[in-house]
């Protein structure tokens, strides 16, 4: 990879819809090998797909929920039986098995505190776990899907 393929990047992750004409012009590339380059790196895994990012306010969900499990289970399976059973909710966003303190961590999204109680519940009743806490967004400062590249 080189300049122009980060370059590249940059340019897609801001947005996956500008137009190679346009994307050839930033970077004084031919549209051809632009091309060329993008599929490249969607070939390699580097681009992993292209999707459209929805604002959570227009489609009635205004509570991101920050989940922090703690479980006393680390085999294999209570570990498979977690992540087929977080992986069902749609409203989990992303679920990350962490050092320190916590063991996983849960990033979601629900219409208001009522439909968080129902995610709670339903988390709770299907698995065991030691300790469920939340902490609720009040004000997003910065929240992006950009990399650093």
């Amino acid at each position: 990879m080189d300049k122009i393929d980060y370059k590249l990047l940059q340019i897609l992750q801001r947005s996956s819809d500008t137009s190679l004409d346009e994307i050839s012009e930033t970077v004084n590339l031919s549209r051809n090998a632009c091309w060329r380059r993008i599929k490249q790196m969607e070939q390699t895994g580097v681009i992993e797909r292209r999707v459209a990012l929805l604002n959570p306010a227009k489609l009635d969900l205004h509570l991101k929920v920050f989940i922090q499990i703690k479980t006393a289970h680390h085999n294999s399976e209570w570990t498979e039986k977690f992540s087929q059973t977080v992986a069902a909710f749609p409203e989990i966003l992303g679920v990350y098995r962490t050092s320190g303190e916590l063991d996983y961590l849960i990033s979601a999204v629900v219409k208001d505190m009522t439909h968080y109680d129902r995610l709670y519940k339903r988390l709770t009743s299907e698995l065991t776990l030691t300790n469920v806490s939340a902490s609720f967004v009040m004000e997003s400062i910065k929240d992006t899907t950009e990399l650093p590249v």
